[in-house]
């Protein structure tokens, strides 16, 4: 243990311990701006300095490491003159038009500006210009960028891509696309985690509300609405619902208080991708000389296009069913449009999301297989459906719980997990055991791949077959798990990759709260609502079961084949 007095209290601290740690230990506030623990501990900004007793130079207190005996005061004035000078430099070299920005009232820098009292800059503002595409799924706006360099160590650290990198040196330095290239020029798979991790709105996905309400506003177009698993376990942060008013029956009635005609549920699609995912990946087990192994989940596609960007030779072995969100897309322009005479050229489909690279997977054109054009015709993300409640005055707290609209909003406790990571593996063991055996296993006998570590393996019997299992969340833990797979240090029948870490729950989409990781408590909500649904089985969907009989025939049948699958190696990138 190390002595030390802070603000003149006498504490003992580990070794090792930093000044900043130590502070927040004992409830002692140090303000700060470019630290996140174990991600960025670089010292950039120097909002958190504090004094030394003894030492002329302030110290950054997020990689000062605490020594005996030392005397140190976070509140004096200096301190206080240093952190609102530095405060006042980065407010002149950013876009302060705060109204018009989507991290009004969540930006860190929004909100130490208030708590350094910075009522007037005597600096002059220095603002650099804007170049970047619009069109692209991520969006960044140089102008507010304060180049914490948060970007750059999550893309490196977490995702092991190195998409974002310090270009320049002295004034002219600034963040960018590693070696000054375009988004589209290096291996940005559009996940997201660098705009979760932003303090400002420097990132930010792009904005596709306009879209939907122009469709919302047309009398031409059937609105369909589809909720991802994930949504429902975060949809409330951004309204400043409490968890136990944002339930999944007050989301879909808030979304149909914004003016869409169905609300649909992708658990129902969940399940469907199970049934031919899990089809799949029987007949892969039972013909083992056929197929290369493992069979990879396709469900995640900014996993789907790292995969094609570092590792092209592996594509072939991505499962071939359509990610939930598409196959929702295919049936409600196949047979739900038939089923209530609709012309399936008029229907607008909106998938609400936890993910950016979503926006990514809805335009591929090679993804589209009915005639009516795109399959999903707009992707908004949990924040952006936020906005849109608040934009359409939806007075959520007071708004009365409403059922999801029939057939397509039926879901199963599999398909809520699918929300997390090991959630996909999981649902799919479940009913892969109950097709190869005939009878239901325990619902929770594969829970091992639950979890927070990146990566997690089981072994276990289907029908008297092994099964070897590995899931990994954050494309760095991806990596490693491909590249023990073709350097033969592993050998695995069936593996699960979420981009993300902890899986959708911690999607790039989803409510931001700064340096706050909630994947996990994400998580323990959707497998209580797993626990609480009576049907805990994809097969056991009897709107899934119409479906088939009515339309698909069964998994893996030619119509499944032709509007439930695609080839992944002939997507665009």
């Amino acid at each position: 243990m190390v002595n030390i007095t802070i603000n003149g209290r006498a504490l003992a601290v580990k070794e090792g311990t930093t000044i900043l740690q130590a502070a927040r230990e004992n409830g002692i506030l140090i303000p700060s701006l470019c630290y996140l623990k174990d991600i960025n501990e670089v010292a950039a900004c120097r909002v958190c300095v504090v004094e030394i007793q003894g030492d002329d130079r302030l110290a950054a207190s997020c990689d000062t490491v605490c020594m005996e005996g030392m005397v140190i005061h976070t509140n004096s004035q200096r301190v206080i003159t240093a952190r609102r000078n530095t405060v006042a430099l980065l407010l002149s070299q950013h876009d302060c038009n705060c109204p018009t920005c989507v991290r009004s009232g969540n930006c860190a820098l929004q909100t130490l500006a208030a708590d350094m009292n910075i009522v007037e800059n005597p600096y002059e503002t220095h603002l650099r210009p804007n170049q970047w595409d619009m069109t692209l799924p991520i969006i960044r706006t140089d102008s507010k960028c304060i180049q914490c360099l948060r970007c750059v160590n999550v893309c490196d650290k977490i995702q092991g891509l190195g998409v974002w990198d310090l270009l320049g040196t002295g004034s002219r330095a600034g963040i960018g696309v590693r070696d000054g290239k375009k988004l589209t020029e290096v291996s940005c798979t559009y996940c997201g985690q660098c705009i979760t991790h932003c303090p400002t709105g420097a990132l930010r996905e792009r904005d596709d509300t306009s879209l939907v309400l122009a469709a919302i506003n047309d009398p031409e177009k059937v609105v369909v609405l589809q909720v991802a698993p994930a949504v429902r376990a975060a949809w409330g942060d951004g309204l400043g619902l409490p968890p136990e008013l944002a339930t999944e029956k007050r989301m879909a009635a808030a979304f149909r208080a914004c003016g869409v005609d169905w609300v649909f549920d992708t658990n129902f699609a969940a399940d469907l991708t199970i049934m031919e995912e899990g089809s799949e990946f029987l007949e892969k087990m039972t013909r083992p000389f056929r197929f290369r192994r493992p069979l990879f989940t396709s469900c995640c596609p900014a996993w789907v296009r790292f995969l094609k960007l570092e590792y092209p030779e592996l594509v072939s072995q991505l499962s071939t069913a359509k990610s939930p969100q598409q196959m929702f897309g295919s049936v409600v322009k196949s047979w739900f449009a038939k089923n209530q005479g609709i012309d399936p050229r008029n229907i607008f489909c909106v998938s609400v999301m936890p993910c950016t690279a979503k926006k990514y997977e809805c335009g591929v054109p090679e993804i589209n297989d009915t005639w009516a054009g795109r399959d999903v015709d707009a992707v908004l993300t949990t924040r952006e459906v936020d906005r849109l409640i608040r934009l359409k005055s939806v007075n959520v707290f007071n708004l009365p719980e409403e059922e999801f609209d029939s057939p397509l909003g039926v879901g199963t406790g599999a398909a809520v997990i699918f929300g997390t990571t090991g959630g996909v593996m999981e649902a799919a063991l479940r009913s892969a055991a109950y097709l190869a055996e005939g009878r239901n296993p325990d619902p929770d006998a594969f829970q091992v791949v639950r979890g927070r570590d990146g990566r997690r393996e089981l072994t276990v019997t289907i029908a008297g077959i092994p099964v070897r299992a590995c899931v990994a969340s954050g494309l760095h833990n991806a990596r490693e798990v491909v590249e023990d797979i073709i350097n033969s240090r592993k050998e695995y029948d069936f593996v699960e990759i979420m981009a993300c870490p902890g899986g959708c729950a911690g999607g790039g989409g989803q409510p931001i709260r700064d340096g706050e990781e909630l994947a996990g408590e994400r998580s323990e909500r959707l497998y209580r609502l797993d626990r609480n649904n009576p049907v805990r089985f994809s097969h056991e969907n009897g709107a899934v079961t119409q479906v088939y009989a009515e339309y698909f025939d069964k998994p893996l049948s030619h119509k499944s084949h032709e509007l439930l699958h695609t080839n992944q190696a002939e997507w665009s990138l």
